[in-house]
């Protein structure tokens, strides 16, 4: 088994429902996105040139201190580690969010930061089209999310999977979640908590159900 799992995807995907059932029934160290804490976020949303930089920062700084605490010591009554965020998503919003010359002093800021916290045994990528992801958005009714476009999601899902094509040295599972609800069904729950619990050689995987990723 892993000693560290990431579940990850785009804005609306259901990575923190996943994670923390996931985690619960596994007896993993749960690490959990603070993101209702950034104040930069209903902002950025509202103007996003002004405060895309400010932040990407902030988040930066805040994932990397949570990941530095949580891995400083060992949690010996769990069995291993799951996070619904990998730091790298960190790079992937700065990517599309942020103006060239901003983009480049972050990625020299991130490549100090993400040098010293551990890298994930899987990252399991859990793919939505863009129009589902919308009705999650819509139905989990967050105020400051409401407003987001479809053409920003379709932006940052890209983004994810230009990196997770290119990574060679990761396990990565991208499984196609369209057509399949595993908040409420639990059979689509447990297929896709199987294929988690698989072991895969380095490189990319893809499950799919009904539509091509």
């Amino acid at each position: 088994m892993y000693n560290y799992i990431v579940i990850e995807g785009n804005i609306g995907a259901g990575k923190t429902s996943f994670a923390t059932r996931f985690s619960e029934e596994c007896n993993a160290r749960l690490i959990l996105e603070q993101f209702e804490e950034n104040s930069f976020l209903p902002k950025f949303y509202e103007d996003q040139a002004r405060y895309a930089f400010p932040l990407e920062l902030s988040f930066l700084a805040d994932r990397y201190q949570q990941l530095k605490t949580q891995f400083s010591t060992a949690d010996i009554f769990r069995n291993f580690t799951v996070a619904d965020y990998f730091i790298f998503k960190s790079l992937i919003f700065a990517s599309k969010n942020l103006e060239p010359l901003e983009f480049g002093l972050y990625s020299k800021l991130f490549a100090i930061v993400s040098s010293v916290v551990p890298k994930p045994d899987l990252i399991v990528y859990l793919y939505l089209n863009i129009g589902n992801l919308k009705k999650n958005i819509e139905k989990r009714g967050r105020p400051y999310e409401q407003n987001i476009q479809f053409d920003y999601l379709d932006k940052i899902q890209t983004g994810y999977l230009e990196f997770l094509r290119q990574q060679n040295d990761l396990r990565v599972l991208l499984i196609d979640t369209n057509g399949l609800d595993f908040v409420e069904r639990e059979d689509d729950y447990r297929w896709i908590k199987s294929l988690v619990m698989k072991e895969y050689p380095l490189g990319i995987h893809r499950i799919r159900n009904n539509s091509a990723i």
